[in-house]
């Protein structure tokens, strides 16, 4: 999808690109990967770098463009993951300035792509426009990494009562998607390292202030996706102990059950014999064999709850 808007993070969209337009692309198809390349010259290398979805944050200079690649994060269920990484690049030129991300995405998402209160101001300064990025980055890892946490908290309750490993397949699905985005807001904060320590950048007082928030939201991402990851990967074992023990517990109750069954079982084949037992002539033998069996399972029901084995 292309969306052709006035200005940088702008609300106005047009049908066809101006100078110092803004171009989003997002999850483009060939037919609109060659119109990108041909009509705003994408460098090829730049454009499979940018869809590459292993592709690390940078940033590159040139006489002619200006190439910023961050990862952000979105919502995704096909791999079986609940969140991933993927990178969104910043193709910029004197004329134009082009988005492109390879899925769609809560960072610039197409439905309302304004990244500015003001929705009908005109900004130029593609500076702003990026570091704007950044925080808005910055701020979904931690809206994920909440809805991370409550999903591992009711995963946590689940867990203490199950026998099986699907919850545990769960919980390692979650430390995955941490670990992602570990990687990825660190790879984040040495670009914007390298943007604050560039000569290329004039930084305005207000670019200076906004480089600080996103510098500072960004690493309170990365330190709460550490804290939860330290936090899973020390309750990984335990909560595989609790599955084993509850298996446990369920053999016990399942083999203190099988002893019970067994008592009527055994004095019912000692009396079943084809052998003289003396009881054999008497019609309440039947109802006198019967109360043994009861008395002797009702016998071991008490004693195996006494020494809480059942």
């Amino acid at each position: 999808m292309i969306k052709i808007f006035k200005s940088l993070g702008g609300y106005f969209e047009l049908p066809k690109a101006v100078k110092n337009s803004w171009i989003n692309v997002t999850n483009p198809t060939p037919d609109e990967i060659e119109y990108i390349r041909s009509e705003f010259s994408v460098p090829e290398d730049i454009f499979n770098d940018i869809l590459d979805p292993d592709e690390r944050p940078r940033l590159e200079i040139d006489d002619d463009f200006q190439l910023v690649i961050l990862r952000v994060p979105i919502a995704n269920m096909n791999n079986g993951l609940p969140f991933q990484t993927i990178p969104l690049g910043i193709f910029i030129t004197e004329k134009q300035t082009v988005t492109i991300c390879g899925s769609p995405n809560e960072v610039l998402p197409t439905e309302q792509p304004s990244l500015y209160r003001e929705q009908y101001t005109q900004v130029n300064d593609v500076l702003n426009f990026v570091l704007k990025l950044f925080l808005r980055s910055a701020k979904i890892y931690l809206k994920y990494l909440k809805q991370i946490n409550q999903q591992t908290a009711q995963i946590e309750k689940e867990l203490e009562l199950s026998i099986k490993n699907e919850e545990l397949n769960q919980l390692l699905k979650m430390e995955k998607c941490l670990v992602y985005f570990i990687t990825s807001i660190k790879a984040n904060e040495m670009v914007l390292s390298k943007i604050k320590n560039s000569k290329h950048y004039a930084i305005s007082e207000m670019n200076e202030d906004l480089l600080e928030d996103a510098i500072i939201e960004n690493k309170q991402a990365q330190e709460t996706a550490q804290i939860y990851s330290d936090i899973q990967a020390g309750m990984m074992d335990a909560y595989a102990s609790v599955i084993s023990n509850n298996l446990n517990v369920v053999m016990k109750q399942l083999a203190s059950i099988s002893i019970i069954l067994m008592i009527p079982t055994l004095i019912a084949s000692l009396y079943g014999m084809n052998v003289p037992n003396n009881l054999s002539d008497y019609k309440w033998s039947f109802y006198l064999i019967l109360l043994i069996s009861l008395l002797f399972s009702a016998f071991g029901f008490i004693l195996f709850r006494k020494k809480n084995w059942f």
